[in-house]
């Protein structure tokens, strides 16, 4: 591919992004029947989600955009030959994709939970709570990228991003600056850190980190403070902590435009 034709493959890459994940194209792929064009990994993660909604395997997927049922997905298309892959085709191990993945996954496609304030976010970088290690961070961080990658072996994003968190901590011992622009700097590093791998869901992932660190919770208090503003149940959620109100109101569920129309919200 010459000069020109990879500045428009890039542009048109840019301009016309995957639905999914919200950024370029990667590994072009199209639905068989309604021909909407996805990246590969982003149409074939979304069916393995929508296939764990069910009770026995599909055989076909609807199309996230329009809703037509679909059977195969169409890839690696060079000009004169294609590979397809069949929606009933075994999709890869997903033994580790626990329940609480699949709830944590759903948890990118909805609207931001209103936890700012409640974890005192400002209060985290005004108080310099950052500059203390965080126990749970790194169990944290294993789960969320393999919820939104779905892959198991992580291992390489979840140290390239600890060692980013952790310079910023060395880095404001030898010069302090001020709680905003900490922030900001904590946010423009992260995004830059997991940008590579996490494509167009990487802005609300550095702020579902921020909000994790300044809860100051472990990963089990902090999912059932999250379930409870969704109004979701999550597994280890007793009745009792169904009965906590955290927020000081009844939980609403938001509006889930990842799946089906027909499917379920997590009972």
């Amino acid at each position: 591919m010459g000069e020109d034709e990879q500045r428009t493959e890039t542009s048109r890459s840019t301009s016309n992004p995957c639905p999914i994940c919200l950024g370029p194209l990667l590994q072009e792929s199209y639905l068989d029947q309604c021909f909407h064009k996805f990246c590969y990994n982003c149409i074939v993660h979304w069916t393995k989600v929508v296939a764990g909604k069910c009770s026995r395997p599909p055989s076909s997927v609807k199309c996230p955009l329009c809703k037509t049922e679909n059977f195969s997905i169409v890839h690696g298309y060079d000009g004169n030959s294609f590979q397809q892959h069949y929606i009933n085709q075994d999709l890869g191990n997903s033994a580790f994709f626990s329940e609480t993945h699949k709830c944590r996954l759903q948890c990118y496609y909805i609207e931001p939970v209103p936890l700012t304030d409640k974890f005192k976010v400002s209060w985290y970088w005004k108080s310099r709570k950052y500059l203390q290690s965080n126990q749970w961070l790194q169990n944290w961080l294993r789960r969320e990228i393999q919820a939104l990658i779905q892959e198991e072996d992580v291992e390489i994003i979840v140290h390239h991003i600890l060692g980013v968190i952790d310079s910023l901590r060395r880095i404001d011992q030898k010069s302090p600056s001020t709680p905003e622009t900490k922030q900001e700097n904590f946010k423009a590093l992260v995004s830059q850190a997991a940008r590579p791998f996490l494509t167009g869901r990487t802005d609300r992932f550095v702020n579902e980190v921020e909000l994790f660190l300044a809860s100051g919770l472990n990963i089990e208090a902090y999912d059932k403070v999250y379930a409870q503003h969704l109004g979701w149940k999550l597994p280890g959620i007793t009745a009792e902590d169904e009965e906590t109100n955290f927020n000081g109101h009844e939980p609403s569920v938001p509006y889930l435009y990842f799946f089906d129309d027909d499917s379920d919200g997590i009972e």
